[in-house]
């Protein structure tokens, strides 16, 4: 059965003037309005929608893409209060309510908070709470290290940033393996790097292993030679992590391993004042 909070694969059962009927199964005929619906939109074509109520508790559907759906985890907006609760911004045109029940601690007009997207078990409406920690497990038994993942940066820390991993566990991303620009809210692709003893997991931007790391930076250092003037850049070994990191937001250890990788493959030349790309690589 279709599930209110997700995207579905529906069948167009009739199209009208204000919109197409999908064959919501159990749900009965849901709407699309006409606003969603592309021209050549006829019955028997099957569409993606997302499934939500409409401010009068009706389900209907969106080819609008929310933020987040039930389940997940975002870092969202208030867009409005209310004397029950707040309003967040996740991208479609009814606003994510959050009633003062749901919220740690009190929210605040225009700041952004990080929730979970939930169905609430006394109404059946789509809702979000602010109170997390109640969905999330500090250990884990089922991830591996190289282990693909979704992360979520949910707060900076001394350390780094704590994160959500999968949208089920707390994780720790480490400042010191970050070599890109990052903030509090962003969703990213990550690996696993350690389990540790206690269960807690870390994880990193990148795949662990010069195989997987150096073939990307190499073609990062060569694409920003081929834009450079003349092809050149005055950066060398004695090059401090800080000025590298700035031109190529890269590590130092990573530009090293990825000259050496073009200087082998003789698409670069090594001077004392930088490196510079072999004329015909231009």
């Amino acid at each position: 059965m279709p599930k209110i909070g997700q995207y579905e694969l529906l069948e167009v059962v009739k199209v009208k003037s204000f919109g197409a009927y999908l064959n919501g199964g159990a749900l009965g005929e849901i709407l699309l309005p006409i606003r969603y619906c592309p021209r050549e939109l006829e019955a028997g074509n099957e569409i993606r929608v997302f499934l939500y109520c409409d401010s009068e508790d009706r389900v209907i559907a969106t080819t609008d893409k929310p933020f987040a759906v039930v389940g997940e985890f975002a870092y969202l907006r208030v867009k409005d209060t209310s004397a029950s609760g707040v309003f967040l911004d996740w991208g479609l045109m009814k606003d994510l309510f959050v009633p003062f029940r749901e919220q740690a601690d009190k929210m605040l007009l225009d700041k952004f908070y990080l929730v979970k997207i939930i169905c609430d078990e006394k109404t059946d409406r789509i809702i979000a709470t602010s109170k997390i920690n109640k969905f999330l497990k500090a250990e884990t038994d089922n991830l591996k290290v190289g282990q693909e993942v979704k992360i979520l940066l949910a707060a900076q820390t001394d350390l780094g940033f704590r994160v959500i991993v999968d949208d089920l566990y707390w994780g720790v991303l480490y400042q010191n393996e970050v070599f890109q620009k990052v903030k509090v809210g962003d969703t990213l692709k990550g690996y696993v790097k350690t389990v540790r003893e206690d269960k807690r997991i870390d994880v990193r931007l990148q795949k662990s292993g010069y195989e997987h790391q150096i073939p990307e930076t190499s073609d990062a250092l060569l694409n920003y030679l081929k834009k450079s003037n003349h092809g050149f850049i005055p950066l060398t070994d004695s090059s401090s992590p800080e000025l590298i990191y700035k031109k190529l937001q890269m590590s130092k250890k990573n530009f090293k391993k990825s000259v050496g990788n073009l200087y082998k493959q003789r698409l670069i030349t090594i001077e004392t004042e930088g490196i510079r790309l072999v004329v015909n690589t231009l």
